[in-house]
C-alpha cells in the first residue's frame, strides 16, 4: 500500500463528534498536502428519521423497517427474507461506491480524512457487513451475505494510517442525539472498543473533553503520524498540545523518532 496517501479515520458512536472533528481538522491536514474528506457511512439513519416524519404511514413504516433491521442484526435470529436482504445489500453497495471514490483520491496522492470507516469486527451494523450477523436462509440470501462480506473484507484490508476513536458515554450520546433510538446508541457505545481496524494505530479520545482542547490534541496526534511518513507542514512549526503551543523542528533529521506517542486526552490502543 506504499503507493497510497495516508488515511485518517475518525470513528465513534453517534453523538461522539465524528463529523465535528473530521470537519474541523481537514484544514490542518491540508497544511501537509492536498487533502479531502470522505463520509463512508450509509446515512440510513437520516432516511429512517425522514420516513418517521411522513404523514399517516410514517410511524408504522418506520417501526416495520426497524423491526426487520433489528432482526437482521440479531446473531441468534434469521435474516427476514430476500427482500430485506436485498435492501441491506443495496445500502452496502452505496458504501462500496463511496469507498472506491475515496480510494481514487487516495491513489492520486491526496491525504484522506474519513467520517466513519468500514469494519468487520462487529457484524450486522455500525459500518460493518449488514448480512453477517443473523443467519441467512435460502441460496439467494446466502449469496448476498457472502458477496457483501467479501466486499467488506476488501474495504477493511486497506488499513487506516491512523484511527481517531472518539469515546462517548451513552447518556451524553443520547443527549446529543435525542432523535436516535436509545437501544441503538447503547449497542454502538458498547461495540466501539471492539473495533480494531486490522491492527491500525488507534488513539482513543474522550469526546467529553472541551472541544478546543480535544481538537488541539487530535491535531497533535495527526501531526506526529503524518511526519512519520515524511510530510512537512507548510504552515510553520506550531501545533497545540493540551491547548498550549507546541513548537517543533520540521527538519528531515527529526522525522524518524516521533512515533505514535499519546498526548493530552488521547490514549493509544495497541
Amino acid at each position: 500500500m506504499s503507493d497510497l496517501a495516508p488515511l485518517i479515520a475518525v470513528v465513534g458512536a453517534d453523538g461522539s463528534g465524528k463529523t465535528t472533528v473530521s470537519s474541523a481538522v481537514i484544514g490542518f491536514v491540508r497544511c501537509y498536502g492536498e487533502a479531502e474528506t470522505a463520509h463512508l457511512g450509509l446515512r440510513s439513519g437520516d432516511l429512517g428519521r425522514a420516513i418517521r416524519q411522513m404523514p399517516l404511514v410514517g410511524a408504522w413504516l418506520d417501526r416495520k423497517i426497524h423491526s426487520r433491521a433489528a432482526q437482521a442484526r440479531n446473531m441468534a435470529g434469521r435474516i427476514p427474507g430476500p427482500l430485506t436482504a436485498l435492501v441491506i445489500f443495496g445500502f452496502s453497495q452505496l458504501r462500496l461506491l463511496r469507498f472506491k471514490r475515496m480510494m481514487r483520491l487516495r491513489r492520486a496522492g491526496k491525504i484522506i480524512v474519513t467520517d466513519r470507516y468500514p469494519q468487520i469486527d462487529v457484524p450486522g451494523f455500525y459500518d460493518g457487513p449488514g448480512l453477517s450477523a443473523a443467519r441467512a436462509s435460502g441460496w439467494f440470501t446466502r449469496w448476498l451475505a457472502l458477496h457483501e462480506f467479501r466486499q467488506y473484507q476488501w474495504m477493511a484490508s486497506f488499513r487506516p494510517s491512523l484511527v481517531i476513536r472518539l469515546n462517548v458515554d451513552l447518556e451524553t450520546a443520547f443527549a446529543r442525539k435525542p432523535d436516535h433510538r436509545y437501544e441503538s446508541l447503547r449497542q454502538k457505545v458498547e461495540a466501539t472498543p471492539r473495533m480494531h481496524f486490522g491492527g491500525a494505530p488507534i488513539f482513543d479520545f474522550d469526546s467529553n473533553t472541551p472541544l478546543d482542547v480535544l481538537l488541539a490534541d487530535v491535531r497533535a496526534v495527526i501531526a506526529d503520524r503524518l511526519e512519520t511518513f515524511g510530510f512537512v507542514s507548510a504552515a510553520g512549526a506550531a501545533v497545540q498540545r493540551n491547548g498550549q503551543p507546541w513548537f517543533r523542528d520540521h527538519g528531515p533529521s527529526n522525522l524518524a523518532g516521533h512515533g505514535n506517542l499519546p498526548v493530552g486526552a488521547a490514549k493509544k490502543t495497541a
